[in-house]
This record gives structure tokens, C-alpha cells and sequence, in this order.
């Protein structure tokens, strides 16, 4: 089960919101004080978040030095992807064969809840839920080093995983999705189970690099400020084609 947010969790989203969106642009000096000030709190729970996000890869943390915004490569993240979904495929399918039936069934319910997240539009709600769901079948494989494996790849692309859901209609097309996986499971169908999640994975990818050029090109629009400081605006994480999965 997914845990209650904290104050450090929520201050890492948005700052890493604030890095995908391009308002930091890879180099840029991530200052404690000036985030602190920034989002109404100290230094601490920034230093907290910061802390966060340099598990994630989206910035690199020195002693002395501070955070600053990394640069992250389409291979690189091509790589986490593929990686993520091969891990989240093999858990959807060792769950078809070892979940209980009462494991199924809280799948089940959650699936439908979810529905209804979507359905009312209900991003917040529908991101914890995404969360619990995929956590559900780390638990449901009833294998302790597949769950830390897939926990450990998921803590790295939180940021991304979250950014994909500001693509237009991205949360009813994300359920329906689920919705196979879950109909795989229940019909104890190993096969289509693993590969309705690959799909899963894939789509979700391809969700993320829409909503990330598509936050730059109207950040770039709107007078995002690139130019004015001199800056170039950082290049969509556009991945090279992948071959089919």
C-alpha cells in the first residue's frame, strides 16, 4: 500500500514537475534557500526533497557543491523504460499464478475505483491509486526480490511515471489499459497478463515524451523565459523507435 505523502515527497513532485516542465533547464543550480522561499516552507524539507529526487536521477547532489539539474539522455531513460517494463510484465504474470483470490478480488475493486477517479477527471486521486495498483502485483508475484527490484526501478522513474499523466486523456486511456492486465489476471492467463503490461509500459513511455515536448513547446510559446536568460530550451526526451516488445 502506498504511503501517505510527506511534506518532503510533495515538495520533490512539484520540483521535479518544475525540471520536466523545462522552468529548470539541465545545469541549473538548484538553491535551497531560494526553493525554500519559493514554496512557502525551510530548508529542511527542501533538503529533504532534494535528497529524493537525487535517487531518481533528475539531479546530482554534492557535498559542498549542491543540486543541480542533470542530463538525462533519451538512451539512458529508453533504457529505464524497457528495463521497468520487463520487471512490471514478469510481476503481472507471477501474480496471475500466485495471487489469492482475495488478492484478485482487492485488484479487482481497485481497478473499478479507479474507473471512477478517471472518470471524474481526478489526477491526484488517480496518481495515488496508479501507485497502489502496480504496487498490488509487486506484492501479488510473492517474490521478495522481484518486489524490491521492481520498487527500487519504480523510485527512479516516479517523476516520469507522474509527468505522463498531464497528456490530454491520458487517465481513461491509462485505466483501459489496466483494465487488460487485470481481465488477464482474473482469467488466470499468465501470457496475456505479461504482455498486456508490456504494452502497458510502452504506452506509458510514449505518454510521458508526449506530455514532456508538449509542456516545452508551450512553455517555449508563452515566453517561457528561455531566451531572455540566455538559455537554450532543453530538447524533448524523445527516445529513439524501440523495437517491438
Amino acid at each position: 500500500m502506498p504511503e501517505f505523502p510527506t511534506r518532503a515527497d510533495s515538495l520533490s513532485h512539484a520540483i521535479a514537475e518544475a525540471i520536466l516542465s523545462g522552468e529548470f533547464a539541465p545545469g541549473t543550480h538548484l538553491d535551497e534557500q531560494v526553493l525554500a522561499k519559493r514554496f512557502g516552507v525551510s530548508r529542511t524539507p527542501v533538503r529533504d526533497a532534494l535528497r529524493l529526487l537525487n535517487g531518481t536521477g533528475l539531479i546530482d547532489l554534492r557535498p559542498r557543491f549542491g543540486a543541480t539539474v542533470r542530463t538525462i539522455t533519451p538512451d539512458e531513460l529508453d533504457m529505464m523504460f524497457i528495463a521497468m517494463g520487463e520487471i512490471e510484465a514478469t510481476c503481472a504474470r507471477l501474480s496471475t499464478l500466485s495471487m489469492s483470490t482475495a488478492e484478485r478480488g482487492q485488484l479487482r475493486l481497485l481497478h473499478e475505483r479507479m474507473g471512477m477517479l478517471a472518470e471524474a477527471g481526478d489526477h491526484d486521486g488517480y496518481v495515488v491509486g496508479n501507485q497502489e495498483f502496480h504496487e498490488r502485483l509487486y506484492e501479488g508475484a510473492h517474490n521478495s526480490v522481484v518486489d524490491e527490484i521492481a520498487r527500487n526501478l519504480r523510485r527512479r522513474l516516479t517523476p516520469y511515471r507522474r509527468f505522463q499523466f498531464q497528456a490530454p486523456g491520458r487517465l481513461a486511456r491509462s485505466h483501459a489499459e489496466h483494465g487488460l492486465v487485470v481481465r488477464a489476471i482474473l482469467a488466470r492467463d499468465a501470457a496475456a497478463a505479461n504482455s498486456a503490461m508490456l504494452v502497458h509500459m510502452s504506452i506509458v513511455e510514449d505518454a510521458f515524451e508526449l506530455a514532456h515536448a508538449g509542456s516545452l513547446a508551450a512553455r517555449e510559446a508563452a515566453g517561457g523565459g528561455f531566451r531572455d536568460q540566455g538559455k537554450k530550451a532543453p530538447p524533448a526526451l524523445t527516445t529513439k523507435a524501440r523495437p517491438s516488445r
